[in-house]
């Protein structure tokens, strides 16, 4: 049974942490998600997340907030694409990189596709 949820321990919130995976971590982009992944060896797979919908884009905060809700709603239901690849520890930063609020459809192909991109 696939485990749905998103717990604290999965989240990542280490300042020196978020500082690594934008220095030293490499990354791309799939409309409307830019991301940045930062990965090494380890014993099995645990990935922490960072959600960010830049004030830049999308003024209100109720836009940013219900952008930032899709998001995490689509990566918890499809975060299982991560267990199948080669064991290792991720910390993986996903940003919000459109002017306008997209569907929920939308923003979950993009997070599939960034997480099978992970994958390999």
């Amino acid at each position: 049974m696939a485990d749905f949820k998103l717990p604290k321990s999965e989240k990542l919130h280490s300042f020196g942490a978020i500082r690594r995976l934008f220095t030293e971590g490499r990354g791309g982009f799939v409309y409307p998600l830019r991301y940045m992944v930062y990965a090494e060896a380890a014993d099995e797979t645990k990935a922490e997340i960072l959600f960010s919908t830049p004030k830049k884009f999308l003024k209100r905060a109720n836009k940013r907030n219900k952008v930032r809700r899709r998001m995490r709603e689509a990566y918890r239901l499809n975060k299982a694409i991560l267990a199948s690849g080669a064991p290792r520890y991720m910390q993986v930063a996903l940003i919000y990189s459109s002017k306008e609020v997209l569907d929920y459809k939308t923003i979950e192909n993009a997070t599939k596709r960034i997480l099978e991109n992970l994958c390999k």
